[in-house]
């Protein structure tokens, strides 16, 4: 969810740690306000060409214009630049959207030119303010004028909208000549719960939309290069990452393989962040207070999933993460539990009316299961997975989270499809490595290893290096940990 929802308290600055740098605190306060930003403002484009027109180079199609399969609205330009280098300036993203989902030091990429595709398919939901449209549903589509012959799909993490895979995803795939599409999901904001006619159908919808944007997107990509795809890859991070699972176990006809991202794991007997959430509500707040409680509530912190060793981290996630995405995951899946009030009451006491920190699902009633049944996961893949997860995940413990999957991958007899990378000192939420440089190391160099050992593996057919922990560089710089990551684990 990184990348999951965004703070309920915008206004107020990220916490600061006693005795670190002053850097520290002022990068914390960054992760906090870019948190703030997940129901981001609307990105307008700026003047560009239209499809069909040339530019002085002659460089864009004059032919028939580019047709989206299935969509109720597109724009279409010809643009200098696909990457956040320019379309930050063009309107052609919104960086609010991808704010603070990476390192501040992450390179940007640039001189990708080609046509960008925005739109919309058909939706009842309105929670999308992009361009202005106030439309779910919305896309992108970006086909870059030197095409390696691949298609890369992305669903946006957390409950953001399409630009949110820019940076991390977007900028680097483009630059090296793939064509990239990613969708909203088809619900956006704090308050997607709002969307769907029963609990868990808002979440169904985003494995949907994921679906209807890989066919039209393959559809685009035959028009635009005048062949298909040679290959199709689907890639995310968070709730991203849980879609890639999902395509790869429900619909591997459209894929040649994926790669996992810290994936969410739902299923309906758990483990899922309705089982670890709780008790970290209850428990923190103890082990913050110190005293004669908090060992006992540190013990009951790491009995729920939260690794020893990261607790300077949470904080900052009690903070903004763990209370918010609680109460709104909740609402989706059992919306019942707090009656007519909707999300429950933010940073409750237990022992409060409804509140989500005594929040028990094991004895919620048989239709939560049910609601949770309907985007479970199966361990059942049908094209390559890589996943990779940080050891350091205190919004998705990697022990409650994607060690789980990795056993179901294995039990459903998928082993050879699968290999699994664990991250040590990877964290949920990848700017946060700039205030910790010394504890953390960001995941976006280990993704950026992951895709292209998936290429090779799907190309070529080499294999991976066999899944392992990835221990964190004892003697690295950060520009060395920003620009590399070994899988075989040298």
């Amino acid at each position: 969810m990184s990348t999951a929802p965004s703070p309920h308290r915008p206004n107020q600055a990220g916490p600061t740690r006693g005795g670190r740098p002053a850097r520290a605190g002022r990068t914390l306060r960054r992760a906090a306000a870019a948190a703030a930003a997940l129901v981001v403002l609307a990105a307008v484009p700026a003047a560009a060409r239209p499809h069909g027109e040339s530019d002085r180079t002659g460089r864009c199609p004059t032919t028939a214009p580019l047709t989206v399969p299935g969509a109720e609205h597109q724009a279409t330009a010809c643009l200098d630049e696909l990457t956040t280098a320019g379309t930050a300036a063009s309107g052609h993203t919104d960086p609010a959207d991808w704010a603070g989902l990476t390192p501040a030091g992450l390179a940007v990429p640039s001189g990708v030119p080609g046509i960008q595709i925005d739109g919309y398919f058909p939706d009842t939901s309105r929670g999308n303010t992009n361009h202005g449209w106030d439309h779910d549903a919305q896309f992108v589509i970006r086909l870059p004028d030197h095409w390696n012959g691949g298609l890369v799909i992305a669903g946006s993490p957390g409950v953001r909208e399409q630009y949110a895979n820019d940076r991390a995803i977007g900028d680097w795939v483009l630059s090296r000549g793939f064509a990239f599409a990613a969708t909203d999901k088809g619900n956006t904001g704090a308050a997607f719960h709002r969307d769907g006619d029963a609990p868990g159908a808002a979440i169904a919808e985003w494995n949907d939309r994921v679906t209807e944007l890989t066919r039209a997107a393959r559809a685009v990509v035959a028009q635009r290069y005048h062949r298909p795809a040679a290959r199709t890859l689907v890639t995310g991070m968070s709730n991203g990452g849980y879609l890639v699972r999902w395509q790869l176990e429900h619909h591997p006809e459209l894929y040649d393989g994926g790669v996992d991202w810290e994936g969410t794991l739902w299923r309906a007997q758990g483990p899922h962040l309705l089982t670890f959430l709780p008790p970290a509500l209850r428990a923190y707040p103890v082990y913050a207070a110190g005293g004669a409680g908090a060992e006992r509530a540190r013990r009951e912190m790491t009995a729920a999933g939260f690794p020893t060793g990261s607790e300077f981290l949470w904080p900052f996630h009690h903070q903004y993460y763990w209370d918010l995405t609680q109460r709104i995951y909740r609402e989706e899946l059992d919306p019942d539990y707090d009656g007519a009030l909707e999300a429950g009451n933010p940073f409750c006491a237990p022992g409060t009316p409804a509140c989500d920190a005594d929040y028990d699902y094991g004895s919620r009633p048989r239709s939560v299961r049910a609601a949770v049944s309907k985007i479970a996961l199966t361990g059942r893949i049908g094209k390559p997975l890589i996943t990779l997860h940080g050891t350091l995940d205190v919004l998705l413990p990697i022990s409650r989270g994607s060690d789980v999957y990795a056993a179901m991958v294995r039990d459903a007899g998928r082993g050879h499809l699968f290999r699994y990378y664990r991250i040590e000192g990877g964290t949920h939420v990848d700017s946060l490595y700039d205030a910790f440089p010394d504890r953390l190391r960001p995941l976006v160099p280990c993704h950026r290893s992951a895709f292209t050992a998936l290429e090779a593996w799907v190309d070529r057919g080499v294999r991976p290096p066999s899944s392992r922990t990835l221990p964190r560089p004892a003697a690295q710089d950060s520009e060395a940990l920003l620009t590399g990551c070994r899988l075989d684990g040298r």
